[in-house]
């Protein structure tokens, strides 16, 4: 009987930003789990490290630079993907654009502070501050991404009639948690309702297509952005949180992991998220 950590043994996964925190220790589980890992992100410099880690590991492995805003650029790596390894069989779109400039966290700030403290009730004006660019930019990545990749990966995954797709949204894309990002939880509620309509088409053929929503996730983004307000204002944001924590970044991957392999889930979206939304 096959080992359970093993249970990805000569299936090929295609993550994408995966010179990322979260995207990296999604590389790595599925390294782990015997995979052959098709990796790529547009930040060249860690993605260079990401493949010699994987070489020194012996993972069988390719790693290509990619923009998946770009249809050619998405066109092109799974057409290496195909070349090296002869199919794919899992898809984790993780790739996105994320808020984490400063003027995001400023934002963010004030809509946490309004959210924990008395105040007059008034717009807090997010929405009517966005710029085109600011908009367009989010949905190419978040939301173009993730379809031009699916696409791919189903011109290989139908034929074979097998397949696994985890879509990485948030609870940004199911909560009015992140109302200071609405262009970022506008392309994740895509996302999610994305992964609904396509996991209805494709389960027929053994094909599961799945969304992971994660909460807050341990990364040194969140620990910086923790490190610069007052200790009052840290607990009344964990007032939002039931756990009082954010997630580690294992308790992601695990999720990630478990819908990549064999189950009965589908168009399913699972939460990790330390109870922030139910």
């Amino acid at each position: 009987m096959q080992e359970p950590h093993q249970h990805l043994k000569n299936k090929v996964a295609v993550i994408t930003g995966a010179a990322g925190q979260l995207g990296n220790a999604i590389t790595h589980a599925f390294a782990n789990a015997g995979a052959c890992v098709v990796v790529t992100d547009i930040n060249t410099q860690r993605l260079d490290a990401l493949a010699a880690e994987l070489d020194q590991a012996g993972v069988p492995h390719l790693c290509k630079v990619c923009d998946v805003a770009n249809s050619a650029d998405v066109a092109a790596l799974f057409a290496a993907a195909r070349e090296k390894f002869g199919t794919v069989h899992v898809l984790v779109n993780n790739a996105a654009i994320v808020p984490e400039l400063p003027d995001d966290a400023a934002r963010r700030a004030k809509h946490y502070g309004y959210l924990t403290t008395p105040q007059p009730r008034q717009s807090l004006q997010f929405t009517s501050q966005l710029t085109d660019e600011d908009w367009h930019r989010y949905w190419g990545v978040n939301v173009h991404g993730v379809f031009y990749c699916t696409r791919e990966a189903l011109r290989m995954m139908e034929p074979q009639q097998e397949g696994r797709i985890i879509n990485v949204a948030s609870t940004s894309g199911i909560s009015a948690l992140s109302a200071h990002s609405p262009h970022y939880s506008a392309s994740k509620g895509a996302v999610i309702a994305f992964t609904k309509s396509v996991a209805a088409e494709v389960a027929g053929a053994n094909i599961f297509v799945n969304a992971m929503a994660p909460g807050g996730i341990d990364t040194q983004a969140f620990r910086d952005y923790f490190a610069g307000i007052t200790e009052e204002q840290r607990n009344r944001i964990w007032q939002l949180v039931p756990s009082g924590r954010l997630g580690a970044l294992q308790e992601y991957t695990d999720t990630v992991l478990f819908l990549a392999g064999p189950h009965y889930l589908v168009g399913q979206v699972i939460s990790p998220n330390g109870g922030m939304v139910i």
